[in-house]
């Protein structure tokens, strides 16, 4: 494990605002510290406007909260992004990833699904891998997604794709339960 380039902040780095979120997040998810709220945090407005943003695409995205954390554990498996994965694979649970279901995702396209759900793993796959849809595959989005969720699904994969960026960059420790 690196070492953090941005500890996690408190109180006066965070702001009244954001060390709350950061509070509140932790204990909903059980956790000591959200790592990722308590570092991102300390960019204060532009956490605020990010965590906007966040929640425009999980949870009250245009896709469905089971469609949207199969394709955030797609990405975050093609990352390899361990805290992601942490939350998503707890978030997807409850959106009914589970078990086969969860191994599935992780198997990828090709993983005995159906055509709606090979679609979006296979243009998930594509964008984190390629940066582009290939025209057939945009065809087999465009059979099961309408065009408002066609953008929002190319949004959703290149907001997760990012944030894998931004939390290994930054060294952004997994958070542990307590």
């Amino acid at each position: 494990m690196s070492t953090p380039r941005i500890t996690p902040g408190g109180l006066r780095e965070l702001g009244p605002f954001n060390w709350i979120f950061a509070r509140g997040a932790s204990l909903a998810t059980g956790v000591d510290d959200a790592h990722i709220f308590s570092t991102l945090g300390r960019a204060k407005g532009l956490f605020r406007g990010w965590l906007y943003y966040s929640a425009r695409m999980m949870p009250f995205g245009k896709l469905s909260r089971k469609d949207t954390e199969m394709i955030i554990i797609r990405v975050a498996h093609l990352r390899q992004c361990d805290y992601e994965m942490d939350h998503h694979k707890r978030l997807g649970a409850r959106a009914g990833i589970t078990g086969s279901v969860y191994e599935n995702v992780i198997a990828g396209p090709d993983a005995g699904w159906g055509d709606r759900e090979r679609s979006l793993l296979t243009a998930a796959d594509e964008l984190v891998t390629k940066r582009d849809i290939s025209d057939a595959n945009w065809d087999a989005l465009r059979r099961h997604l309408t065009e408002p969720q066609q953008i929002a699904f190319v949004l959703l994969v290149g907001q997760y794709d990012s944030l894998a960026t931004t939390l290994g960059t930054l060294r952004i420790e997994r958070d542990s339960k307590r």
